[in-house]
């Protein structure tokens, strides 16, 4: 028998249980009288509250409507009490905000982003919470702009009888925060130097008074750690990892920029697989297997898996596969080897209702859906809709895109919000140069998105001792709703070489063309190119100068066609680019015709030390389509400054009269290879060796100074040292082989800054 002590334990256990199982069953509200409302209703108040007359109510409804009531920010105080089923509720109303006014900056587009940025706004209710988190809020949106040393200070007026308050929130942005060092640390295995030239920040110069580089910013940083994570993912290093970036403040009020980074071992592609869903044709896929053997045994390279997936993405759409999705596998084998397996799975199939394009208030809407390969109407693809996003964002003209796929009305639809965030957009440039060739100083302004079109405005110019030229250059993208921009030029050059050869040359020009990809990675360059000239000359000149003294116009089709398979176009290290200009006369004085060719190979020629080899070759010939014209002195060929060293600029070739006329045909061969293994303690030197092998020749109006035989040659050691003020080129050269009246130089330098 049990005990009167476990009996009762017995019946308080089954009372308690009873409570989970037994309904509880709320009186029902008869009535709702509120006190202390002014602005708000009774009716507001009970439907915030989810409060209804004749509803059954209970402690647990109450405290959830109080939770309710407190959610609206609309009260600082609800006291909630029931007599005879009659429901009281006490409020006391937050105040009113009737302005928020920010004061102490200038700038619009950055108090324009704080006052879009906090919580609260005109003719919302004021919480003071709220107000602490906004101060904070825009503490930090000053911080990412660089303005570390801000002084933020706020006072309130309040208005009792209305219930309302002023806020006003005034700002002292102080001196912005200026980097004063960059510095890497870690096992990150490549010089500073090229992670310097590589990142978007820069470090302070008292001379840097235009770029905006140069000052800490949140964002700028962000983006600093994406370029080099790829740079280093694009150069086998899989593992890497930027491990932190920070930020330290020394005594003079300058920041020390920190970059952790530890980029891990190389490694390199093994094998490749491709899993296809059974209704596919494998066939289809026959281009996929051979970039699977091309890439084997070569280093990996995150911009070579993002070549599989297009292709694989461009097959599927061509063979109709609409929905599908691509999971990418890896598996390290061999301790520095990766198999890859590219799952190609069926997605589920959904069509794009709606598109909402939010947040341009100054970029017309279509600039955006121009650049979405899905739209309205079109299957969902997961591929193509990332693609789009990416190609909105490197327009360059949002600080951010953000989008949020929704449930459309029918069940096989969605419905994509695209938010962006507009920044700035215009840009100031000053540089300068000075070397062996003498000094050069330039700038332009640039403007990415004209008139909110996503038109491109750039103006340059550029003076040196012997020539000032400057250009404006329109660029419309999708002209005549293609894929193609459309350039339009307007371009004006002096050269004054009348103390030295007794000419000066005036041209003024207008060209108009376009670019656009004709096959996989050959692209086509048209142009129609309109010029006035004006030759005029001194006694100075020689004769044959004189002869040609006078104004030119000149009408020309122009084109290029570039094909380009370099594994990247910065710190390339395998791959060729293949250039063919050609200028056709079709109204011209002396009806010139000019060809170029320009062939560059780069090869690794080990992949452990990064030593990569490169040989170029340019070829160029100027005639003239009339056989009693001579090709004029302004469009004669000579050979470029960069690929022939160990000679004086312009100082090569047929000569006239004193003067080095160029020729009608120019050919160089260049040789050069990268010497990491030297110096590989000091971080901001490099060193090449090279080798120019160069000749001009042809003068068309005198046979007798032909100079066809006379190859040009040169070895030597070039050397780049990131200085202190900018890019400081070295190259010493010896001269091979040369003509008689070539001028030589042993020593060429060139120093370059921005400002």
């Amino acid at each position: 028998m049990m005990t009167i002590r476990q009996t009762k334990i017995i019946t308080l256990i089954v009372v308690f249980l009873s409570g989970f199982f037994i309904p509880v069953h709320g009186d029902i509200l008869q009535n709702v009288k509120i006190i202390g409302n002014k602005r708000i209703s009774k009716e507001s108040v009970m439907v915030l509250g989810d409060i209804k007359v004749g509803q059954n109510f209970n402690s647990q409804s109450l405290n959830n409507s109080l939770k309710k009531l407190y959610e609206t920010n609309f009260f600082s105080d609800i006291k909630i009490s029931e007599t005879n089923n009659i429901l009281t509720i006490k409020l006391i109303e937050n105040p009113i905000i009737e302005e928020i006014e920010i004061t102490g900056i200038k700038n619009k587009s950055l108090i324009e982003g704080i006052y879009d940025a906090i919580r609260l706004k005109n003719r919302t209710s004021y919480t003071e919470v709220q107000f602490k988190n906004d101060i904070i809020l825009i503490n930090n949106i000053l911080k990412t702009n660089g303005y570390y040393f801000s002084k933020i200070k706020s006072t309130k007026q309040n208005n009792k009888e209305l219930n309302s308050i002023k806020l006003n929130i005034s700002i002292d942005l102080g001196e912005k925060a200026k980097i004063k060092d960059i510095i890497f640390i870690g096992d990150k295995k490549i010089k500073d130097k090229k992670l310097l030239q590589l990142i978007a920040s820069e470090e302070h110069k008292f001379w840097k008074v235009i770029s905006n580089k140069v000052y800490l910013n949140q964002s700028l940083i962000d983006l600093d750690k994406r370029l080099l994570e790829n740079f280093y993912k694009n150069n086998g290093y899989y593992n890497v990892k930027i491990l932190n970036s920070f930020a330290e403040l020394n005594n003079e009020g300058f920041f020390k920029l920190v970059f952790n980074i530890d980029a891990g071992k190389k490694f390199f592609f093994n094998d490749f697989y491709l899993n296809l869903p059974e209704d596919y044709n494998p066939k289809d896929f026959k281009k996929i297997s051979k970039i699977f053997n091309s890439l084997k045994e070569e280093k990996y390279s995150l911009s070579n898996i993002s070549l599989i997936l297009n292709e694989i993405d461009n097959i599927a759409s061509s063979r109709l596969y609409d929905f599908i999705k691509i999971e990418v596998s890896e598996k390290i084998v061999n301790d520095n080897k990766i198999n890859f397996t590219f799952h190609v799975k069926d997605s589920e199939k959904f069509y794009v209702e709606k598109i909402n394009i939010l947040g341009n208030f100054n970029t017309i809407e279509e600039v955006i859906r121009n650049n979405l390969i899905v739209d309205e109407g079109d299957p969902f693809n997961e591929i193509l809709f990332n693609k789009s996003i990416n190609n909105i964002k490197s327009l360059g003209i949002f600080k951010k895109v953000k989008t949020e796929i929704k449930d459309g009305k029918s069940l096989n639809t969605k419905v994509v919000d695209l938010t962006v965030e507009e920044k700035p957009t215009g840009e100031l440039s000053l540089g300068a140069g000075y070397g062996s060739a003498g000094s050069v100083i330039g700038g332009g302004i640039t403007e990415s998105n004209f008139l909110g079109k996503g038109i491109k405005l750039k103006t340059n110019i550029e003076i040196s001792n012997e020539k000032i030229k400057g250009s404006v250059t329109y660029a419309k993208p999708y002209f005549n709703y293609t894929d193609n921009t459309l350039f339009t030029t307007i371009k004006s050059t002096s050269e004054d070489n009348l103390t030295n050869s007794g000419y000066k040359i005036s041209t003024l020009g207008f060209s108009i063309g376009t670019e656009y990809e004709q096959f996989e990675n050959l692209y086509f360059s048209p142009t129609i190119d309109l010029t006035n000239e004006d030759l005029t000359t001194n006694s100075n000149a020689s004769t044959n100068l004189k002869k040609q003294e006078g104004s030119y116009s000149d009408f020309y089709f122009n084109y290029g066609l570039n094909y380009d398979t370099r594994d990247s176009s910065f710190n390339t290290t395998k791959g060729a680019k293949i250039s063919f200009y050609q200028e056709l006369p079709i109204i011209t004085t002396d009806s010139e015709i000019s060809n170029t060719l320009i062939i560059t190979k780069y090869k690794t020629l080990n992949d452990s030390s990064d030593f990569v080899g490169k040989v170029s070759l340019y070829l160029q010939s100027i005639n003239s389509l009339k056989n009693d014209a001579d090709v004029r002195i302004s469009k004669r060929g000579k050979i470029p400054y960069n690929r022939l060293r160990g000679f004086e600029k312009g100082k090569v070739g047929p000569i006239d009269n004193g003067d080095y006329i160029g020729g009608n045909y120019v050919s160089t061969i260049n040789l050069s290879a990268d010497l990491p293994m030297v110096f590989t303690t000091v971080e901001n030197l490099d060193f090449t060796y090279f080798i120019d092998i160069a000749n001009v020749w042809g003068v068309d109006y005198d046979s007798t100074i032909e100079d066809s035989g006379k190859i040009r040659s040169a070895t030597g050691l070039a050397m780049e040292f990131l200085s202190p003020v900018g890019p400081l080129t070295f190259s010493f050269a010896k001269p091979i082989t040369k003509s008689s009246g070539d001028k030589t130089e042993t020593f060429r330098f060139n120093l370059g800054t921005t400002f």
